[in-house]
């Protein structure tokens, strides 16, 4: 995963008027904390954020007054109603450190022929993993799996240097036989005869 420079700016300013201040000006306030050191409140540029959390656990290379910062997203808080960023809680790294993380499965392949439904259980799994090499997402392969079968935490292929933290005995994907509807009519006369 490639980092993403951003220049971070901080703050002093602190409050609500202060934040609407920084939001007015395209701008979102943060924290980088993390590894003992006290918080850094900064403000971040609004667009090239948004930009960058679109990638899931994104890594983000951070010019803190000269000083480069890695981080990762912790916490995003956005508008429930227009959907701007609020504020974003950042996590320092360093290269080599292990940081957990939630993953996002995906899956690739063909059911076995016939009517069946794919559950997907768990949308995210818990992973280890080195801060500078995070995966964005696991793929599993439902390819010929019929209902009844069932996929497993411990059955997920994960990248190499990286641990799987979720239950492995914890159902992933579920493989379910769809249910099919009885005729009305079929069921009119059995009530019928039951009278």
């Amino acid at each position: 995963m490639a980092e993403i420079k951003l220049a971070a700016e901080v703050r002093t300013e602190f409050g609500k008027g202060a934040s609407r201040a920084i939001r007015r000006e395209n701008k979102v306030p943060g924290v980088i904390y993390g590894h003992g050191a006290e918080p850094v409140h900064v403000t971040l540029p609004g667009h090239e954020l948004l930009l960058a959390l679109r990638t899931a656990n994104v890594l983000l290379s951070l010019d803190v007054d000269g000083k480069t910062e890695l981080a990762i997203p912790k916490a995003v808080q956005r508008d429930a109603i227009k959907g701007y960023l609020v504020h974003v809680d950042l996590l320092t790294v360093k290269r080599g450190e292990k940081v957990t993380v939630e993953v996002a499965v995906e899956t690739e392949g063909d059911l076995a022929p016939g009517s069946f439904l794919v559950e997907n259980v768990l949308n995210t799994l818990s992973v280890e993993t080195e801060a500078t090499h995070i995966p964005t997402s696991v793929t599993v392969s439902i390819a010929g799996l019929e209902g009844g079968d069932a996929i497993h935490a411990k059955d997920v292929p994960l990248p190499a240097g990286t641990t799987l933290v979720t239950d492995p005995d914890a159902v992933v994907i579920q493989i379910l036989a769809a249910q099919a509807e009885e005729p009305a009519a079929e069921s009119a006369e059995a009530e019928g005869a039951e009278a």
